[in-house]
């Protein structure tokens, strides 16, 4: 299993011989996809670019019902708890909201329901996609996490102390922030690293990492 940081939030994932596109907007996109998996429609999630220079007729979209109105294709929509195996890949959707951060008052930049985050199961490990995301309570739930991809970059997903909170609560095996902006992922590792035996990678754009 290699794992791919193209930028942002957007992820590589190369697994049992199929390229797995997250979050397709930063970075290159060359090798064709088998699946691309997309938390929400936002355009900095949902690049209908990028999505389009590696979709081919047979490639599944797995995403939010919220998301799947603006793609075309071979698409799945998942809610939060629905599992479906896709090339040998366990795709599981889970929550993925904001509660704290709105755009106006009483409006979430991300409301409950309009998107999902990822758990990726296969050969025996768990890779956690959050999307964009407050730390919330369901994250408490989650277990036996190998990988877990965190936003720090605050304004609207969790801020660098709230994605030490959720790295800690989550205690995967690895964490790799994402979604960074001018957050400091430097500053993510110490501080994950100072309060748990949880190992940040702090990649760079363009970096593999084979878990």
């Amino acid at each position: 299993m290699i794992i791919k940081w193209l930028g942002h939030a957007s992820f590589l994932l190369k697994v049992l011989d199929k390229a797995f596109y997250i979050d397709p907007y930063a970075g290159d996109y060359v090798e064709q996809a088998d699946v691309i998996l997309i938390t929400h429609r936002h355009g900095d999630h949902c690049d209908v670019e990028k999505i389009a220079a590696v979709q081919r007729s047979d490639t599944v979209i797995v995403t939010s019902s919220d998301c799947a109105s603006i793609l075309d294709g071979n698409v799945i929509t998942l809610s939060p708890g629905d599992r479906r195996n896709i090339h040998g890949v366990e795709v599981e959707a889970v929550e993925a909201y904001n509660y704290k951060r709105f755009r106006s008052p009483g409006v979430p930049f991300h409301p409950k329901g309009t998107q999902i985050g990822f758990i990726l199961s296969a050969q025996g490990k768990q890779i956690y996609h959050a999307g964009d995301t407050d730390f919330i309570p369901e994250m408490t739930e989650l277990n036996d996490i190998d990988v877990a991809l965190l936003p720090i970059m605050g304004r609207a997903t969790m801020d660098l102390e709230e994605a030490v909170e959720a790295a800690v609560a989550i205690h995967p095996k690895i964490a790799i922030p994402m979604h960074r902006r001018d957050a400091s992922a430097e500053e993510f590792k110490e501080k994950v690293e100072t309060q748990s035996n949880v190992k940040v990678l702090a990649i760079k754009e363009g970096d593999e990492i084979d878990p």
